[in-house]
């Protein structure tokens, strides 16, 4: 006999609020919960229908898409696809009856959040950023409570719990593991690994400063650079990528399936700032050169990186401000000084939060109806 449906865990768009999705609900497992009683909700378009699937659990994705703050035929299409959505949203909590709603925001949850007003089912809101997206600002006016990843975040009824990440992460100790995760990872433990990161997509701007700085360092026998360059400018980026780096270690990849072993196995991070990412640094114990990205809503990533630059655990380049020589001049003057790069590290560590998940579950048990 399958399982009653206790939470309903919702929202997705892009990994950055799927991965906190499927921590909270492994927490929810964790805490007693059977797996097939977590029923996720996503968007037919976001990354969740591939990174969910793996999971096992019971998955509904509606149909739309996310709808801009501007008067266009694409969103009236939106807004068409929304009804069509909260129809279903609506329909389907009725027909699963769960005992509380967890929204991390983006497209569906809107749906799935306004249909349990409706229902009165609770809803917890799990927001990642410092500075919230639109939908968790809509569906905190009637949360039971808001789970915030950053103190001073601007939600109702808010309990600052972390941003929840992936367990694997959480249990990284660098001190422990980082000379086997380089073996693991094929670089040798005599060079410092840099782990350059823009998002599932890429960053452009990081891209670019990589490969203008390559030639800078062909002459480091001590040093391994590892680019995640992303889909979008993969196909440009690995074309114009040199062939040898020289004595310099240097890897170009489209995308990394290991990124709890890379994390592991870097000295230092340069990447954007998403809340996730900060966390996974934080956990990790990972030094990093933060380059916000400036084309999200209200500057969240500058919001983001200030914590952690405030911690003493990271530094903070401006997308505009950050080329080839910017990034040169960062990297080294960081490996050149092992007292501040293990600071920075005790830093990273001291402001983690390895339990925002299962803080997030407790939340959401506590505020369950029934």
């Amino acid at each position: 006999m399958t399982a009653p449906t206790y939470a309903i865990v919702t929202g997705g768009g892009t990994a950055g609020h799927v991965l906190p999705a499927l921590a909270i609900a492994d927490a929810l497992v964790a805490a007693g919960h059977p797996h097939e009683s977590i029923h996720y909700v996503g968007a037919e378009r976001g990354i969740e229908a591939r990174l969910v699937p793996p999971t096992g659990y019971p998955m509904t994705l509606l149909p739309g898409r996310g709808i801009q703050r501007r008067l266009t035929l694409q969103n009236l299409r939106a807004v068409a696809g929304l009804a069509v959505a909260g129809a279903r949203a609506i329909a389907l909590v009725g027909r699963l009856r769960p005992a509380v709603v967890v929204a991390v925001g983006g497209y569906a949850s809107v749906a799935v959040g306004l249909a349990a007003v409706l229902r009165r089912v609770p809803i917890v809101v799990a927001e990642q950023n410092q500075a919230p997206g639109l939908a968790n600002r809509l569906l905190a006016r009637f949360a039971a409570a808001s789970a915030v990843s950053f103190p001073g975040t601007p939600l109702p009824r808010a309990v600052v719990t972390g941003n929840p990440i992936r367990a694997e992460i959480s249990a990284l100790d660098p001190a422990r593991d980082r000379a086997a995760a380089k073996q693991a990872f094929g670089v040798n433990v005599t060079r410092r690994l840099v782990l350059v990161v823009g998002g599932s997509l890429g960053a452009l701007r990081i891209n670019e400063a990589v490969l203008a700085a390559l030639p800078a360092w062909r002459d480091r026998p001590d040093l391994a650079v590892h680019l995640v360059v992303g889909r979008r400018d993969w196909p440009t980026i690995s074309a114009r990528a040199p062939v040898d780096g020289g004595s310099l270690e240097q890897r170009i990849v489209e995308y990394e399936d290991h990124m709890p072993e890379a994390l592991a196995a870097a000295d230092l991070a340069v990447c954007r700032a998403g809340s996730s990412t900060c966390f996974e640094l934080a956990a990790a114990g990972l030094p990093a050169i933060l380059v916000p990205s400036p084309s999200v809503t209200a500057d969240q990533q500058t919001g983001n990186a200030r914590h952690l630059v405030d911690a003493g655990a990271a530094v903070l380049v401006r997308d505009a401000e950050l080329d080839g020589g910017r990034l040169v001049r960062e990297v080294d003057a960081l490996l050149a000084d092992d007292e501040r790069l293990a600071a920075m590290a005790t830093a990273a560590r001291g402001w983690a939060r390895p339990h925002a998940a299962a803080d997030i579950a407790a939340l959401a048990e506590a505020h369950a109806r029934g």
